[in-house]
């Protein structure tokens, strides 16, 4: 396995100048994967260009970086599957910027950002991938479809999770109470979370309204407003002052 230990320790402190401007600073569409113990693989995550076929795909490239880096160009390597014609069945990207026009002034920044615009527009005429060149070529919009199935399948990009998210339980969940309730006493969830079901409380004034509504696959609670269930309370502490003032007025 390559290391850094195969690379010029001058080569190595220009990467990693290179590298930490990437993080922090990156290119549109583009997030650098940094592993400091081996700079002569460089990772990078690529979004697939809005308007392309590979529009909502996200790529895994590498740049493999030879002991005579920066005077000979890297390969690049697309990592995940793709349909491109400049894109070998193996991964290989064709592109002059890591051949015939290369040099070694050019950094890393700049070859990332030509891998991405190779999404944007392909070369049909150093196809690496004669099918999809040919495609390209003949019909468009078949080479099209082809490229979003592969985009689809292999370059999905993986769910984030929220934390703090509500699992499907059979938790018993406290929805509000009422004058005859006793306090702490909670509202039983749905058995089936298929069925959708409305259950409703009243208010002091006796005026039903909706506190929960079950649908299909959620757990979701609405609760009746806080504001509104402190003005009721508030109104009732102040009628209650009035009262007692009024009887302290009769007793003189």
């Amino acid at each position: 396995m390559a290391s850094n230990e195969n690379l010029p320790p001058n080569v190595i402190k220009q990467l990693a100048k290179e590298l930490k401007s990437l993080d922090e600073s990156p290119p549109d569409g583009i997030k650098v994967v940094v592993n400091d113990e081996d700079f002569s693989q460089i990772c990078a995550d690529i979004e697939g260009p809005v308007g392309t076929p590979y529009e909502n795909g996200l790529f895994r490239m590498k740049l493999a970086l030879s002991h005579d880096f920066p005077h000979s160009p890297p390969k690049g390597y697309f990592m995940t599957k793709i349909f491109h014609p400049n894109v070998a069945s193996n991964g290989e990207i064709c592109v002059n910027t890591l051949k015939k026009d290369w040099n070694p002034s050019l950094g890393l920044r700049h070859v990332l950002s030509v891998v991405r615009c190779l999404l944007i527009e392909p070369f049909p005429e150093s196809a690496l991938n004669e099918q999809a060149g040919k495609m390209l070529l003949e019909n468009y919009d078949e080479y099209a479809r082809h490229a979003r199935l592969y985009t689809g399948i292999h370059a999905k990009p993986k769910p984030k999770f929220k934390t703090g998210a509500i699992s499907e339980s059979t938790t018993a969940l406290n929805v509000g109470q009422t004058n005859n309730e006793t306090p702490g006493a909670a509202t039983a969830m749905p058995s089936s979370m298929t069925d959708i079901k409305r259950v409703t409380t009243t208010s002091a004034q006796d005026q039903p309204h909706v506190v929960v509504a079950a649908t299909a696959g959620s757990a979701s609670v609405a609760t009746t407003t806080q504001k509104r269930e402190a003005g009721l309370a508030k109104v009732q502490a102040d009628k209650k002052k009035v009262d007692a003032r009024k009887k302290s007025l009769k007793r003189l």
